[in-house]
């Protein structure tokens, strides 16, 4: 028989959505938040001559660029006041991560529930700003001195161009969370969610004019939508993909009251890291490549050369180097995120235990075990998605929008927004029976 909770699910339709008048607030407000980033990736950055900019681009398209362009909705392409995007806050962010398995302090603080975490995030907010000056004064540098692109070149130029785009940085950082805090998933992954969307109806008019212009087959496209659709069922069955560890509580004594002991189910994802190995891969291997781009490969050694050549985007090298690395970030990041100490430590102090392990170390050792073993078909899984569309990429000329990087994070944050709306109706389902048991009971009362 099914429960209650699943029932209200069940019963969840529009007229419910169309009652729900907070849920519909939050939405609106989501909606006005993005459609503000995507109004700022059109502004340009001030001393930007737009025609050179975009000139000089599409012969990085292929390297990190293309890839950091994708993230920001094509603001870096545009170079506008939001090209640094949210990129900085991400990598600040799983910098303290980081840290905060390393540094005691931090340690302590994350053990210390909401006050902690609100300093950790205002460590974050500082790494932010750090790593975004960096960043732009490296983008104002090398926009200065890589031709026309810059049209008053100097310090002026410099200063003006790392306060606009750590400013816009800044923006987006409070736009996500609020977007969070007021409205509907998490606002940091809608803002890069957006960011790919805003760019996929070109990016599929272009496969289309490659198939009207004979450049494709419509064997070949038919083959990409196929393994686009295939992608996207295997994202969804593998993200909500479980393994629940049997938790039992004993039986325990409330004044003079004996409750009977419970059972609970500690649940480990498959795949913890989510995407964080795939756009950590990417950018490492797409680093070197766009380097040499930006230099003059004439005096580099020949060895310099061949290994930049061989770390092109499609290569066979290139390749085995992203699935290595794509297991190695997901087994490096699990690792990071989840501590089988410190929930086998919050069982024992609860009472709770797994049958046949004894609390304490062998409950953290099992944990340990069993979480190794998930994740190794969570790395093969994220391999397996992130190579199939690099080989259409590098074999049939397929867009560059057409990754799997690309597809995980638009199917991962679309479950996580509709998980967060199908459990704000359900709250309000619930509100609304308690209502309803209230008006009953005061009528029963006045017979």
């Amino acid at each position: 028989m099914a429960s209650a909770a699943e029932q209200l699910a069940a019963n969840l339709n529009f007229a419910a959505f169309s009652k729900a008048e907070d849920l519909k607030k939050r939405i609106w407000f989501t909606l006005g938040a993005l459609l503000v980033y995507r109004l700022g990736t059109y502004i340009p950055m001030p001393g930007i001559d737009p025609e050179a900019m975009a000139q000089a681009f599409s012969q990085q398209s292929t390297g990190i660029l293309g890839l950091f362009n994708m993230f920001a909705g094509g603001a870096v392409e545009r170079m506008a006041i939001f090209a640094l995007g949210i990129m900085p806050y991400i990598s600040a962010s799983i910098i303290i991560q980081l840290m905060t398995s390393v540094v005691p302090t931090l340690e302590q603080l994350k053990k210390e529930g909401e006050q902690g975490r609100k300093v950790i995030n205002q460590y974050t907010r500082y790494g932010t700003v750090l790593l975004a000056t960096v960043q732009a004064y490296g983008i104002a540098v090398g926009l200065q001195s890589s031709g026309n692109i810059v049209t008053s070149p100097g310090a002026f130029f410099i200063v003006s161009a790392v306060i606009t785009l750590v400013g816009g940085t800044m923006f987006l950082m409070w736009l996500g969370e609020q977007i969070t805090a007021r409205g509907i998933g998490n606002g940091i992954s809608l803002i890069i969610f957006a960011g790919i969307v805003a760019n996929l109806p070109s990016a599929i008019a272009q496969l289309l004019e490659l198939g009207r212009t004979g450049a494709l087959s419509m064997g070949i496209i038919g083959l990409v939508v196929f393994v686009a659709i295939g992608c996207i069922v295997v994202i969804v069955f593998f993200e909500r993909a479980q393994r629940r560890l049997l938790i039992q509580y004993p039986k325990r004594q409330v004044g003079n009251r004996m409750f009977q002991g419970d059972t609970s189910h500690l649940p480990l994802k498959l795949n913890t890291a989510g995407v964080i190995p795939a756009i950590f891969a990417s950018s490492l291997l797409l680093l070197p490549v766009t380097i040499a781009n930006f230099s003059d490969t004439s005096q580099l050694p020949g060895w310099a050369t061949g290994i930049v050549a061989a770390l092109g985007h499609g290569q066979p090298l290139y390749m085995i180097f992203y699935a290595a690395m794509i297991a190695f970030f997901a087994f490096f990041y699990t690792a990071i995120v989840f501590n089988p100490k410190d929930t086998a430590d919050n069982l024992k102090k609860h009472g709770g235990f797994i049958p046949g392990i004894r609390p304490g170390e062998r409950t953290a050792e099992y944990i340990d075990y069993v979480l190794t073993r998930i994740t190794v078909v969570g790395a093969i899984y994220l391999v397996v998605v992130c190579l199939l569309p690099e080989v259409l990429i590098s074999t049939a000329g397929i867009p560059f929008y057409l990754g799997g990087t690309s597809l995980l994070i638009v199917v991962s944050v679309t479950m996580d927004t509709v998980a967060q709306v199908q459990g704000h109706l359900l709250a309000h389902q619930y509100e609304g029976l308690v209502k309803k048991a209230k008006l009953r009971g005061g009528k029963r009362g006045n017979r």
